[in-house]
Order: C-alpha cells, then sequence, then structure tokens
C-alpha cells in the first residue's frame, strides 16, 4: 500500500490558525461508514447523535507548556520540545536547526537555568539541565507546543483552548484534539441521556503526529507511548461488550489505547487495568475490536491519523468525506471542525 494513496490537497486558507470563537461550536461531518452517507451538523447536535447507553472513551492527557528556547554561547536562539522525562536532569527533545547542533553544546535558559547537549543522533536529541525543572518551571517559562502547521505564537488564550475540558494527567506534547470539542453542556447533555463518558490516559509523544515518510505504508514505524487504564474505565468497556453496547472513541488516541490494550491483554478479550505502552500502528486492514464509532477531526494528509481513520472508516468514505469537507469549506487539522464516524 502506497503512502501517497493518502494525500490530498488542501487550501491553506482551511488550516484553522486559531479554534472555534467559542469552544463547543465547531461544524461537525457526520459519516456512516456502512453507506458512505454524509451529513452536516454541528458539535452541539452531538449528545443527539449518540443511541443511548453507548459507552464513551475520552484521552484524558493534559498538554504540557513543553516548548522552551534556549540561547547558545554564542548568541544563536534555539528552539527545544521536551518530548520525554528520562532522569531527574534529562529530557528527550525534538530541537530547531538541529544540523547546527553536536553533543557538549551548551545553552541559556530563563532563570539561570542551563542545559547540555548529552546525546544528539538521527533518533534523538538528549538534553541534561544543571537542575530539575517541572511543570511549575513550564508553565512560567514554556509555551504551548502548538503544531508547526499553526502559523503564530502561542497565546495565554492557548493554555486554555488548546486543552479539553476533562484534561487531568498532564504528559502530551500535543493535544488529543477530538476532545476539544467537548464542554461541559455537552458532557452533561451525554449523561442526562444514559450515555457514560469514562478516560483513559495517553500521552500523545513522537508516535501520534510524526509523518509518515516511508513510501510504503507497512514500513512506517511507530514511537512509543505510554498510557494507562483505570479499574473502572477497564470494567466498563468490558462490560460493555459482553452486554452489546456501542463504544465511541473520542480521537484517535483513544482509539489506539483501547486496541492495544485488548490485543495486549493476557486475558483473552478482556481489557487488564494499569500502565502500558503500545507503537500499534492502525492502517486499511485492521481488524478492529473494542470502537464501534469514533469522533475525530480532520487530519494532515499521509499522516498515520489519516490512515486510522481509513482502516475505521473505510478509504474511500474518508477521501469523499474529506473532499465534502474541503468544498464545503471546513475548518481542518487541531483547531478545525470534526467528523463523527457511525
Amino acid at each position: 500500500m502506497k503512502t501517497k494513496e493518502f494525500y490530498f490537497n488542501l487550501p491553506k486558507e482551511l488550516i484553522a490558525q486559531t479554534p472555534a470563537d467559542k469552544r463547543g461550536e465547531s461544524r461537525l461531518i457526520v459519516l456512516n461508514r456502512e453507506t458512505g452517507n454524509l451529513d452536516h451538523k454541528m458539535i452541539s447536535d452531538f449528545p443527539d447523535l449518540i443511541e443511548e447507553n453507548t459507552l464513551i472513551v475520552v484521552n484524558n492527557s493534559r498538554v504540557r507548556k513543553a516548548r522552551i528556547y534556549g540561547t547558545s554561547l554564542t548568541g544563536g536562539k534555539v528552539e527545544f520540545l521536551l518530548v520525554k522525562q528520562i532522569d531527574y536532569y534529562s529530557w528527550e527533545t525534538i530541537v530547531s536547526k538541529r544540523k547546527k547542533q553536536r553533543v557538549g553544546k551548551e545553552f541559556v535558559f530563563p532563570a539561570d537555568l542551563k542545559g547540555e547537549i548529552t546525546v544528539h543522533n538521527e533518533e534523538k536529541t538528549v538534553i541534561k539541565f544543571s537542575q530539575a525543572i517541572d511543570d511549575i518551571w513550564l508553565n512560567k517559562y514554556g509555551h504551548m507546543p502548538l503544531p508547526p502547521y499553526i502559523k503564530r505564537e502561542d497565546t495565554e488564550d492557548d493554555f486554555y483552548r488548546y486543552q479539553t475540558v476533562y484534561a487531568k494527567n498532564t504528559g502530551s506534547i500535543a493535544a488529543p484534539t477530538a476532545g476539544l470539542h467537548f464542554t461541559d453542556n455537552i458532557i452533561q447533555r451525554l449523561g442526562s441521556r444514559g450515555i457514560d463518558l469514562v478516560s483513559v490516559t495517553l500521552h500523545v509523544g513522537l508516535g501520534t503526529f510524526i509523518p509518515v515518510r516511508t513510501e510504503n505504508v507497512e514500513e512506517h514505524k511507530m514511537h512509543r507511548e505510554e498510557y494507562e487504564i483505570s479499574e473502572n474505565t477497564a470494567f466498563k468497556i468490558n462490560e460493555a461488550k459482553k452486554t452489546g453496547r456501542k463504544i465511541l472513541a473520542v480521537g484517535t488516541t483513544s482509539i489506539r489505547t483501547i486496541e492495544s490494550a485488548w490485543r495486549d491483554s493476557p486475558v483473552k478479550n478482556t481489557i487488564i487495568s494499569g500502565k502500558s505502552s503500545t507503537d500499534i500502528f492502525i492502517y486499511p486492514g485492521f481488524g478492529f475490536k473494542v470502537a464501534d464509532q469514533m469522533l475525530t477531526n480532520f487530519h494532515t494528509p499521509d499522516s498515520s491519523l489519516i490512515l486510522l481513520v481509513s482502516a475505521f472508516a473505510g478509504k474511500e468514505n474518508i477521501k469523499d468525506a474529506y473532499a465534502e469537507a474541503i468544498k464545503e469549506k471546513y475548518r481542518f487539522f487541531s483547531y478545525g471542525d470534526a467528523m463523527l464516524i457511525q
């Protein structure tokens, strides 16, 4: 399967640069994956489109202010995106001006913090700081890690809008964006119809948003990401599967978590609670075992995300839905509109 099969032309003006004026006011395409039928709705319609007794699974990971700026000893400004903490002082990072960096290069950060590159190769870059940094420091000096297709600096508003209303566990370097559409009111309306909402935690890292650069889809390798499933969530999912209740995953990270946990479980056809990690790569031909429906945003071409939704809904259905969204000038990507696949 060729990666180029999942490419599409998108007018730049459809790439959302800011969130909707008010959370919960985005547009929604509803795709029937059996018939390919498309309906145009609003996110505010979402609670009424879901069958009673459905179980909704969301990712409650919270986005860290993981983008920081350092100044080299020669005066150059360099951006670091802190991907994962390795030990008390060291972080795996994505660094700008990559070709100019080397092991031993030193940088100065706000509040007299110093850092030195200790690993720099094709696989990763590690920086070791002079003192431990935590989310208190990052909340003061860091920046929200907005995607590179958002061509502006982050603002204080992004600290709230590039975060779901149910975000709880800090650790992501990108938002689980399908959940950005939820409001407290939408959650309350779902509950009033007997629709349960449970959480998993998958900290969004490189595995989610690194583009597929291989010519053949099957050759792409996902980076491993950590996840956690509570006892309550595992129980609710297992009961839903036993009783035939529909399960709706909010976002690609939620669906990757529950499908991974189902496959990796030591007990057949059961999700086990606890911490684990996944490098699952979902593309057309994948057999879904847990999710029946999903809410998702519109994704970038040639990405593992568009491959996942194509696996879930069918490549031609997704191709048609994206063409319709472009025709109707839907807003794309992280701060864009949404699609409900039923």
